[in-house]
């Protein structure tokens, strides 16, 4: 979603941690522009920046569906300060059911100053679409089943949103490409990423992307995904047969829908190419280049560039080191502009022996290599410096490494906290001195 709204939201939830008046002041309510989000909460401007980020992320899905905004169920927000008698809430908690009167959705967040905005992203959009496949279901009987929208659909969506990373998802899917790893449809239909870590979890979300915009991109792509996503409630437990339903033209086989699925994330992860490189990509890239192929009666026989005395008499070499041109030619126009010299010099090495000419190349092969482990050496240096200095020099924490930090908070914690009331009552004290330690005050 649009980085405008996640900054106003972070901000207003920083305001609110720090306000002295908050547990105070009496809860208030707020409404959104399209009145479908109502928010309570003690501070005002976090009830605003709540209702601007619900409001973006239901215009963000509606322009995807290509749907207009016809709601009929209202999503009630509590915003509220973590309870120290309940520290096990999670942060963002979204409730769905029937109250006699019709559905109600309700979504919780207890904001620490911590908390992250995709979080409350994720469950506002979890909480939209659940509303769009329950609109037509309002007689569902108390105590019914409820299907929850699927965990690659929200995920795909928030991927592709207005200001996603198109290059970080090229890349991602594009080392699973190149190893011929891609995550089969049906094993990525029935992840939970939940309970993946934070790597796994982004390799997720590349593959629900790739997955989303091969849905969309199909024939009448938009209509269908809207059709499919209202026909969930009464959707079966086979995933994939749901989906193969909903888009027939992904194949009547499961040989064909793992071939089309093939094929959607190797094209998004070549959507990019325009872009440069970066140097452990090109780097990457360049060893897969530098094999030269030399098709035999049998069976043909695969060669490292090192390795020309081998193959370069053989008959097929001339015409398996010209693609060898073309490819390092291909090469250069995206690699990082370091490596520039390094494929020029292999380029012309290889024309050398297209030509049968061997003399001194083995130096310049060996020279070339040390010149690329330089590279690396240096810009592992830099990328080290780098984590150094975020982690030791800088003002304010960029929060990547958010989760690994509570993970090892939660492994310490290995007794249950006490609930007496002298410990709760230091339980609730402590957030508010590392809240102090941790920010800088903010004026209004």
């Amino acid at each position: 979603m649009r980085r405008t709204s996640a900054m106003l939201f972070a901000a207003a939830v920083s305001l609110g941690a720090h306000s002295a008046e908050l547990e105070a002041a009496p809860i208030g309510r707020s409404v959104s522009a399209s009145r479908q989000f109502i928010v309570y909460g003690a501070n005002a401007r976090l009830r605003g920046g709540i209702c601007d980020l619900a409001e973006r992320t239901k215009s963000d899905a509606l322009r995807f569906l290509q749907q207009q905004d016809n709601w009929e169920t209202p999503i009630v927000i509590h915003a509220q300060q973590p309870q120290a008698n309940l520290p096990e809430l999670p942060d963002a908690h979204l409730s769905f059911g029937q109250t006699g009167f019709g559905l109600k959705l309700q979504l919780d967040l207890s904001l620490r100053a911590d908390i992250s905005t995709p979080v409350v992203q994720r469950e506002l959009l979890r909480a939209i679409l659940l509303e769009r496949m329950y609109r037509a279901e309002r007689s569902t009987p108390a105590g019914a089943h409820y299907v929850a929208p699927p965990n690659w659909l929200v995920e795909g969506m928030l991927t592709l949103g207005t200001d996603r990373d198109s290059r970080a998802i090229a890349e991602t899917l594009g080392a699973f490409v190149a190893s011929g790893n891609i995550t089969p449809l049906e094993e990525l239909l029935r992840q939970r990423p939940d309970l993946l870590e934070s790597p796994s979890r982004v390799v997720y979300r590349a593959h629900a992307a790739a997955l989303l915009s091969m849905l969309a991109e199909g024939p009448g792509g938009r209509i269908r995904l809207a059709r499919f996503l209202t026909d969930l409630p009464a959707s079966g437990s086979d995933p994939v047969a749901d989906l193969v339903a909903h888009f027939p033209a992904l194949g009547d086989s499961t040989e064909q829908l793992q071939k089309n699925w093939t094929l959607a994330v190797t094209r998004l992860a070549a959507s990019e190419r325009y872009r440069l490189l970066g140097c452990e990509e090109t780097e990457r890239q360049l060893a897969l280049t530098l094999r030269v192929e030399i098709p035999g009666r049998d069976r043909s026989s695969t060669y490292a560039l090192e390795e020309f005395p081998r193959f370069v008499r053989a008959a097929a070499a001339i015409a398996a080191l010209q693609r060898l041109t073309q490819e390092l030619l291909l090469l250069s126009g995206r690699a990082n502009p370091l490596y520039r010299p390094v494929l020029a010099e292999y380029q012309d090495v290889v024309a050398q022996l297209a030509r049968g000419k061997t003399k001194k190349i083995t130096e310049r092969l060996a020279k070339a290599r040390e010149t690329r482990e330089h590279i690396i050496r240096r810009m592992s240096a830099i990328g080290d410096y780098m984590n150094w200095y975020e982690a030791t020099q800088a003002r304010s924490a960029s929060g990547v490494f958010r989760e690994y930090l509570k993970a090892a908070e939660l492994a310490l914690e290995r007794e249950p906290r006490r609930r007496d009331r002298i410990s709760v009552y230091l339980d609730a004290l402590e957030p508010q001195f590392d809240n102090q330690k941790s920010y800088a005050p903010i004026t209004p």
